[in-house]
């Protein structure tokens, strides 16, 4: 019996807007009740990074999303009662708990893999040593197992080093914390639920998961969308995703140009095919208050370029790894987001109670105030008593912010 595919559903461009910022969970009530953990559980991936300015990328996305909660309340969150684990999803992440069973594709091909880049001299010897050290003296980083470098640069690693680094890969090991901004090691026979600690699921139903939460949290994607959002190969959204609960639909402006091959099927000129979570389908029409805020470069709303471009007309880049020459909008540039729209962006410091905005882009004078508003809120949250502005790329609108921050 052949099946026949199910007809697409139309959305506007701002249809898709407004899902992808109620899933992310940027549009509506915040949910203070299931607070941070209630957001990664349904963020299903934030990402965690060296950089600190106002403060670290997973501290700034509940931040975005629920508003000025505590820092210490933060990391408590992730990391008290094993709610969470780190893993390698869209990048190094915070995982919820509850998702381990799903990595067991990514593990076994790590296991498959045989080596990280580094190459062990005795494997067996060093991974036995790490087993015995964490089975006697519990958690442990890696200097505290015996030292994570041998002197050299960043990526001279020590035998030990290499081994929970495996052992993490593989899933003997599992990062509980982070503690300093080193990773607090365990073994995952202690530190996983028992119910939860197995590779039981086949790589289709591991990766038809991750590809059915990808969309649950951005709740409209292109193929490329879901394959990026963990970090998965097309073709392995492809084979499972018709057995998936996302539902297919194609989005005004979504498409390629008229001229494009394969233009002129039916459907809005321009429409282009995607795949929407159907909870998120049924709120599409239903109005909220938007967060004013500003957002880590490395917020999940923003973490593909092509996707943010496509979305918000919003040409984004992290400008850190970037020659000082060469940047246009500064080493962590935060976008600001208002209305629903990206109006803008700053880059900011902190020297001492003050932060500083040392530079800063807005799009046109309605953003004035909605940057003022985020300015003052951050400031706020990491305990900056004023804000100063150092310079703005639209000189004219330099004295209505200078007047909306003094409000």
């Amino acid at each position: 019996m052949t099946t026949l595919p199910r007809p697409a559903i139309e959305l506007s461009a701002d249809d898709a807007r407004r899902i992808a910022l109620r899933t992310q969970g940027l549009l509506g009530a915040p949910d203070r009740r299931a607070g941070v953990r209630g957001v990664l559980r349904h963020l299903g991936a934030i990402q965690l990074d060296t950089i600190s300015v106002l403060a670290r990328s997973h501290e700034l996305v509940p931040y975005a999303r629920l508003g000025p909660v505590g820092r210490p309340a933060v990391e408590a969150a992730y990391w008290t009662d094993t709610h969470s684990f780190e893993y390698w999803s869209h990048a190094a992440c915070i995982l919820p708990i509850e998702e381990w069973p799903h990595f067991a594709f990514r593990r076994r091909a790590r296991r498959a893999k045989g080596h990280r880049w580094h190459v062990l001299e005795d494997s067996e010897r060093s991974c036995a040593a790490v087993r015995d050290r964490l089975k006697a003296d519990g958690p442990l980083t890696a200097t505290e197992l015996g030292g994570a470098k041998n002197g050299g640069p960043w990526y001279d690693w020590s035998e030990t080093k290499i081994a929970v680094e495996w052992l993490l890969d593989t899933g003997e090991v599992v990062c509980t914390e982070r503690r300093g901004w080193k990773r607090v090691y365990d073994l995952a026979e202690r530190a996983v639920p028992d119910a939860l600690l197995h590779d039981d699921l086949d790589d289709s139903a591991c990766i038809r998961r991750l590809v059915e939460q990808a969309g649950a949290a951005m709740g409209v994607a292109t193929r490329a969308d879901l394959a990026d959002y963990h970090r998965l190969k097309g073709e392995q959204v492809d084979a499972v995703i018709a057995d998936s609960r996302l539902v297919p639909v194609r989005v005004e402006g979504w498409g390629r140009p008229a001229n494009a091959a394969g233009a002129g099927r039916s459907g809005p000129r321009g429409a282009g095919e995607a795949w929407a979570d159907p909870a998120a389908l049924a709120d599409a029409a239903r109005r909220s208050r938007h967060r004013t805020t500003l957002l880590s470069p490395f917020d999940s709303l923003i973490w593909d370029r092509k996707r943010t471009e496509r979305i918000f007309g919003f040409t984004h880049r992290l400008e850190a790894y970037v020659p000082k020459p060469k940047r246009v909008h500064g080493y962590f540039a935060m976008p600001l987001l208002s209305g629903g729209r990206l109006l803008g962006r700053v880059d900011p410091a902190r020297e001492g109670t003050t932060l500083v905005a040392r530079q800063l882009s807005l799009q046109g004078h309605g953003a004035v105030g909605p940057m003022a508003e985020a300015l003052r809120e951050a400031a706020a949250w990491v305990g900056c008593e004023e804000v100063r502005v150092e310079r703005i790329m639209q000189p004219e609108l330099s004295a209505p912010l200078t007047e909306a921050l003094s409000r």
